[in-house]
């Protein structure tokens, strides 16, 4: 399975479809941030007033989420509600044009992982299902999109720098002696 969805060129284009769908939600959603006056104050007092808890013991699921939100989110509440609705946006973008997608695939989970130790439930679990599908593709998920010309110039400009602009063999077999 990992080998088709990596691979092949049919499940690209079925990835393509899924990139479309998620990419235009998360898109619309941060859109809707940016545009409508977004406020997270609200709901990070919520999450630290209400976490996420242990029906038996009451105790807190994910108390170093909640202490991060306190100590961190609310105390920098402006810094987050320019990070969500712009990352949301980006991944949106990222997903629908096919650039850095598993980048924005891989941010797009975190978002709705945080989302859910908030104990925001909504369409996140959905949204995470298609996420790790596009993330397994790969480069494959990309193929139909930017990354096609993207990836391999990505590439060659980190291959040279990794080699420190030789342009010998990664194995060393053509440096200098004094290296």
């Amino acid at each position: 399975m990992m080998k088709f969805l990596r691979e092949n060129v049919f499940a690209a284009g079925f990835i393509l479809l899924l990139r479309l769908y998620i990419g235009w939600e998360w898109m619309t959603a941060g859109w809707h941030k940016l545009t409508g006056g977004f406020d997270a104050t609200g709901f990070l007092k919520n999450a630290v007033a209400n976490p996420v808890a242990d029906k038996a013991t009451g105790a807190a699921v994910y108390p170093i989420y909640t202490a991060f939100l306190e100590r961190f989110a609310l105390p920098n509440v402006k810094l987050i509600n320019f990070l969500i609705p712009v990352g949301e946006f980006l991944v949106g973008l990222g997903l629908i044009l096919g650039g850095l997608t598993v980048a924005a695939a891989f941010f797009g989970l975190m978002m709705n992982f945080m989302f859910l130790f908030a104990g925001t439930v909504s369409t996140n679990p959905w949204l995470v299902l298609i996420g790790f599908i596009i993330l397994v593709a790969g480069t494959n998920a990309g193929k139909f999109g930017i990354d096609y010309y993207l990836l391999p110039l990505l590439r060659k400009m980190f291959g040279k720098a990794r080699r420190g602009g030789n342009t010998g063999t990664l194995d060393g077999a053509n440096t200098p002696a004094h290296i």
